[in-house]
């Protein structure tokens, strides 16, 4: 859908031929044009002014998952979740194809400012690529009208444990960012490859980012729900800061104060006063069971008792997730956090049942490891995987 952002009205319903689910969309530039890339591979250059159908064409496999425009509008490079980076024209000829990530592209993005490679003088842009195989790429590209695209590989960023889901360039093309399944966000100088930044707020995997065009701002989206807003100071040097979430101070360690700032942060204000009467700090707070909140603080109503020991337990698991080594197959491939409803997917790998239902709901049939097309939407649930995951948990806490 074409929308109007000056009032919000809906201009135009551009339908995809093939009439498969689109799975990406960028404006050209000056927005002249605009690519929509499908689930079938299907790609189409759609003319703005008159809001029809230009040119189209197809990916010779996987689902078109990215696309990235040249700074002068007239070539652009597509993402399929087989990993190949494809180069069009505006006519919509396929001029270049680099199989870049094995395990599938994710997101692209060029650089708006060029640069020169030192040795003949030419400009080139930088373009960005990352993958479901952990690894972001620099690449260089050459964009001639005579000659079409020279693409050369520049280096791989290393930083992330996860598929990198996002990337994105400053407007000055001396950083990139990048976002994870890994829950961190890494901001890279691009003339280095050097860290400058690794942001770790987000409380899930982050799904997308963005420099602002003119101003030291950079935004953060999660499936945490949460659009995390950064601020730089360009006049401190910055290599190496790392931005955590939380303090270097373990749960235990909580004071009374530490422990009212989480019960508000959880939803549960109502029980500050409470909890600060008997003097709960984080030692106490992860002791407390079913009994105690009955017993010694009171809490008559069933649901509020549950709902504090569910928040009280995710805490207990967030502590064990941050001091003992996970074991890997008791972590969800999509979200690499332990699983509480592991549930096994038609591709005979195990998930989290939210995170695997949120995946079906928004990439429609394809299965998050291999990405191919899963034959059935049926989850079932994993009961040896999550007595294993329990008994794991009764032995960490007993030692712990």
């Amino acid at each position: 859908m074409v929308w109007d952002t000056r009032n919000g009205r809906m201009l135009a319903v551009l339908e995809q031929p093939s009439g498969s689910p689109v799975r990406v969309c960028r404006f050209s530039p000056e927005s002249a044009y605009l690519v929509s890339g499908a689930a079938d591979g299907s790609v189409v250059l759609w003319n703005m002014q008159s809001l029809k159908l230009y040119r189209s064409g197809n990916v010779k496999d996987g689902s078109l998952v990215a696309c990235a425009f040249s700074p002068n509008g007239n070539f652009f490079v597509t993402g399929s979740s087989c990993g190949d980076l494809t180069f069009w024209d505006d006519k919509m000829r396929c001029l270049y194809n680099e199989k870049a990530h094995d395990l599938g592209v994710t997101c692209c993005d060029i650089s708006s400012q060029p640069i020169s490679d030192g040795e003949h003088g030419f400009r080139y842009f930088q373009m960005a690529s990352c993958g479901q195989d952990n690894q972001i790429k620099l690449w260089l590209i050459l964009f001639a009208d005579f000659l079409g695209v020279e693409l050369k590989y520049k280096c791989t960023l290393n930083g992330h444990s996860a598929p990198v889901l996002a990337c994105a360039f400053s407007y000055d093309g001396q950083m990139l960012v990048s976002g994870s399944v890994d829950k961190c966000v890494i901001i890279y100088e691009t003339s280095t490859g050097n860290t400058l930044h690794t942001l770790s707020q987000h409380t899930r995997y982050v799904t997308t980012c963005a420099f602002a065009p003119y101003s030291p701002l950079l935004a953060t989206g999660s499936m945490d729900k949460t659009v995390n807003i950064w601020q730089f100071d360009l006049k401190q040097p910055c290599a190496g800061n790392t931005v955590e979430n939380e303090s270097k101070v373990t749960v235990e360690d909580w004071s009374e104060d530490d422990v009212s700032a989480w019960l508000c942060a959880q939803d549960l204000a109502d029980f500050v006063g409470l909890f600060k009467m008997n003097n709960i700090d984080g030692k106490e707070l992860l002791n407390l069971t079913k009994e105690s909140l009955t017993n010694e603080l009171k809490i008559e109503s069933l649901g509020l008792r549950s709902k504090v020991l569910q928040k009280i337990e995710e805490l207990r698991m967030t502590t064990i997730s941050v001091s003992v080594t996970i074991p890997d197959e008791f972590l969800c491939p999509i979200t690499r956090e332990l699983m509480k409803d592991p549930v096994i997917a038609a591709d005979g790998y195990s998930y989290e049942r939210e995170a695997m239902e949120n995946w079906i709901s928004t990439r429609r049939r394809s299965s998050p490891m291999t990405n191919l097309p899963l034959p059935s939407l049926i989850l079932t649930p994993n009961r040896t995987l999550k007595m294993a995951i329990s008994r794991w948990l009764e032995t960490q806490q007993k030692y712990s």
